[in-house]
């Protein structure tokens, strides 16, 4: 089991869907240093697509993305 340790904050967004995880990790990582990393909670299955497409638009790093029961969780670090 993975836990939160190894990110400098925490976002859960369990139950909002498509686009609300991404935009709220947007604006999560606008307030957050570079280099420091985000650990992302979801359940909507749309986030396995969306989450990683939109660390690539951006220029963050997708660290590591799993899933836990019935959520997915994504570790995101943001860009320099």
């Amino acid at each position: 089991m993975r836990d939160k340790q190894s990110s400098d904050q925490e976002l859960d967004t369990t139950g909002y869907h498509c686009p609300l995880p991404a935009l709220k990790a947007r604006r999560q990582l606008a307030n957050m240093q570079a280099g420091e990393v985000l650990h992302l909670i979801a359940t909507d299955p749309m986030a396995q697509i969306d989450i990683p497409h939109f660390c690539q638009e951006q220029g963050h790093a997708l660290i590591e993305q799993w899933q836990q029961e019935q959520s997915l969780h994504f570790r995101i670090r943001r860009r320099p």
